[in-house]
């Protein structure tokens, strides 16, 4: 092979990637607008899900908090102009990976509901995170009720059998961690 080969192979080459990035960055350019859009919709579906009984759902700009080092948000939701509750996102550090969650409270930061919206726990175990009969045990109950009980209980959060680590990630870690930040930040405006 002569160098003039090379040079031959080398400029094809580099006019492909040069002709490949162009490609790239025009398909990305018309589908990020898109793909931005959609997840915002879905974002403020799944926040007016969290608490359907608010009419507005304000995220709170001024508030940064980086929940391992990931970024964490808030919301007021009202009625009528009054705040009826708040909606936190927080994460939680499981077995496989972050679990990223929703935590609505009440005025008086009483759990009214969570969700897990994105996890990669183990398929079959950890995973029971996202399934109703999990979720809906955090109903009604406090910040001092996230403790979790390998036992059946009532008054606490019953881990997963075989999960008892995402059981931990989502109430001693996401959704403890997220209502005690809301305590503290309106207990510092109070």
């Amino acid at each position: 092979m002569t160098n003039k080969d090379i040079l031959k192979i080398t400029i094809n080459l580099v006019i492909i990637y040069l002709v490949g990035g162009f490609i790239l960055t025009s398909v990305y350019s018309k589908t990020s607008p898109v793909i931005y859009k959609k997840a915002e919709e879905e974002k403020q579906k799944a926040l007016k899900n969290m608490m359907p009984e608010a009419d507005e759902i304000h995220a709170e700009k001024d508030w940064l908090w980086h929940p391992h080092e990931k970024h964490g948000e808030y919301y007021e939701a009202r009625h009528g102009g009054e705040a009826v509750g708040y909606i936190v996102r927080s994460f939680g550090k499981g077995y496989s990976g972050y679990i990223d969650t929703l935590v609505s409270v009440d005025k008086n930061f009483v759990i009214q509901k969570i969700d897990v919206l994105h996890h990669t726990e183990t398929p079959g175990l950890g995973d029971e995170i996202q399934l109703d009969y999990f979720k809906d045990q955090f109903k009604g109950k406090t910040v001092e009720q996230m403790k979790v009980e390998k036992v059946e209980t009532d008054k606490y959060i019953q881990a997963i059998t075989g999960a008892t680590i995402s059981t931990r990630a989502v109430a001693e870690d996401a959704v403890k961690n997220g209502i005690l930040l809301l305590k503290q930040k309106f207990e510092k405006q109070g």
